[in-house]
């Protein structure tokens, strides 16, 4: 195992990027309809000219500029240069799974690297997208945390991760025939509420109505968090009733120190509380990850400590569900997947307890399935 934090070590609640890069270009998806409208206007360009975009990109998932017929050809490259400009350069897809599930190297515009994999099921379509290039957070079985933090995606590039996979669904190039996305997991590389104002102004995108977002539920897109426990409490109080996802991975802390470090900061009991206290207050059930590993936290007693963990808050209602997931090793690692045996046992100790446990379906192995590790072979 690694070794703990030194002791006084802390690690700081919001996490600076390096300074020196410059801002992503604005693009409409960074903009409430509101804000177009406005932006049009200071242009010097008919204000609903902006809505007619917003509807080729949100409601038709228009990304040609010579489709946008509706737009007077003089003017097509200014409004679309204005409004939608490129964001994101695919360097390389790879497909497993019969290409059902792809997933996506992209090159930001000032050549950062990130993740997204599109996973088709026969009764969903899932998104799993990045909302930071790299992470901050350092725990140590993740592709992505050994290679710290770059920088914050902008709102407009997180929604077009998911949009690039819609468009794929909607023109048939992912067996299965034309198709729609259900779901959005923020849960590739990076912690999605350190970078708060961008990953909640992408899921107002993405659940506002057409034009003005996707049109999405907001029950089919869930956040997951290492456990930033103030952004938890402002997510609670935000008004958008999307699934939270709590990676605790450990039930005690002296583990979770070591596997999740932010743990230094907020400890086990504080963090399921205020996990508790989403639940309470959206009526939402949320979700505990727990990426097993062979012998470093997937002993039965664990098990037994994690359902007295989940029980400590007193709820006498189902608010929680524990996913179990076998970790995807990154080449080299010494952190390993748990024995199915284990596995097993770990599943039967918490369902004993009354509390739902399923064990992910893992995809992507042969295509560097685990966040991060695309990039970083890559880089």
């Amino acid at each position: 195992m690694s070794a703990p934090q030194p002791e006084g070590k802390t690690l700081p609640l919001v996490f600076e990027a390096p300074k020196g890069r410059g801002k992503p270009p604005r693009h409409l998806a960074d903009l409430s309809m509101a804000e177009r409208l406005e932006v049009a206007r200071e242009a010097g360009l008919p204000a609903f000219r902006a809505k007619q975009l917003s509807t080729h990109y949100f409601g038709r998932l228009t990304d040609d500029p010579e489709q946008m017929t509706d737009l007077p050809a003089a003017q097509r490259a200014e409004l679309v240069g204005t409004f939608l400009p490129p964001l994101m350069t695919p360097l390389r897809t790879m497909e497993a799974d019969r290409g059902t599930t792809r997933k996506t190297l992209w090159k930001l515009f000032d050549g950062a690297l990130v993740e997204s994999v599109l996973m088709r099921y026969p009764d969903r379509a899932t998104i799993c997208v990045s909302s930071q290039a790299g992470c901050g957070m350092a725990c140590p079985f993740c592709a992505t945390g050994q290679g710290g933090l770059q920088r914050n995606m902008s709102t407009a590039e997180i929604v077009e991760q998911v949009l690039a996979g819609a468009r794929a669904l909607d023109r048939g190039e992912v067996p299965g025939g034309p198709g729609r996305v259900s779901n959005v997991v923020f849960m590739g590389m990076g912690e999605p509420l350190a970078n708060y104002k961008a990953v909640v102004g992408a899921v107002r995108r993405l659940t506002d109505p057409a034009p003005d977002g996707l049109g999405m539920s907001a029950r089919g897109v869930t956040v997951s968090t290492v456990g930033l426990v103030p952004r938890i409490r402002q997510l609670t109080e935000e008004g958008v009733p999307v699934t939270l996802a709590l990676s605790l991975h450990a039930p005690d802390d002296e583990l979770r120190n070591e596997l999740v470090p932010i743990n230094t900061r907020f400890s086990v009991a504080e963090t399921v509380d205020a996990a508790f206290q989403y639940a309470e207050k959206t009526k939402r059930r949320v979700s505990i990850e727990y990426a097993m590993m062979r012998g470093i936290n997937d002993q039965a007693w664990r098990a037994d400590l994690l359902a007295d963990v989940l029980y400590a808050t007193g709820a006498d209602w189902g608010w929680v569900h524990v996913n179990l997931i076998p970790l995807n090793p990154t080449p080299g690692s010494k952190w390993t997947a748990s024995d199915p045996a284990d596995e097993r046992e770990f599943v039967r100790r918490l369902e004993a307890r009354g509390i739902p446990t399923t064990v992910r379906d893992t995809r992507g192995r042969e295509i560097d399935g685990a966040c991060g590790q695309l990039a970083a072979t890559e880089a």
